[in-house]
């Protein structure tokens, strides 16, 4: 049951079937973990009910569960073909010089190759510089301390892409 002040957007999701539902959170976040938790709290009032609920399930995600979630996001400079999601977030890094491809190339193999995944960062809004030193920052952080802040980084691209579909009319 939702209210006519539930944004329309928002009142489609909470009406959806489990399955697409589902679905429509998998294109924002590759954990089922993450996933199952916001379908299981549904419906939801407002959109800030289902952001806070995004964050409490972020949180409570284990190693397994970050990997997973990770592993649905493409390299920075490099989105998925096709995948006009990647692409819009990443567009800081479209029309920059060669040599700036070239050396988010060579971060984005270091990172993995110390962190065991991608680089991430919430791109949107920011240029190639910002995420290039922001990967050359942040490959120094013990893994630890990259794990949290890949777990805020999440977090934040979540809001972004769960607020594109609440905010749909």
């Amino acid at each position: 049951m939702t209210s006519t002040s539930t944004p329309p957007g928002l009142a489609r999701f909470n009406d959806l079937e489990e399955r697409a539902a589902l679905a429509a959170l998998h294109e924002a976040c590759a954990s089922t973990a993450w996933a199952r938790h916001l379908l299981a709290a549904r419906p939801y009032a407002t959109p800030e009910a289902l952001y806070s609920a995004s964050d409490a399930a972020m949180a409570e995600l284990d190693t397994a569960d970050l990997a997973e979630a990770m592993a649905g996001h493409p390299p920075i400079g490099r989105p998925e073909p096709g995948d006009p999601t990647s692409a819009r977030e990443q567009s800081g890094m479209a029309g920059v010089a060669e040599a700036l491809k070239a050396e988010m190339l060579e971060l984005n193999l270091a990172y993995q190759e110390r962190f065991g995944h991608v680089f991430l960062i919430c791109a949107t809004g920011r240029s190639g510089e910002e995420m290039r030193d922001a990967a050359k920052e942040r490959i120094g952080n013990a893994p630890e301390r990259e794990r949290e802040i890949v777990r805020t980084e999440l977090g934040k691209i979540n809001r972004i892409r769960l607020a594109r579909i609440v905010e749909e009319d």
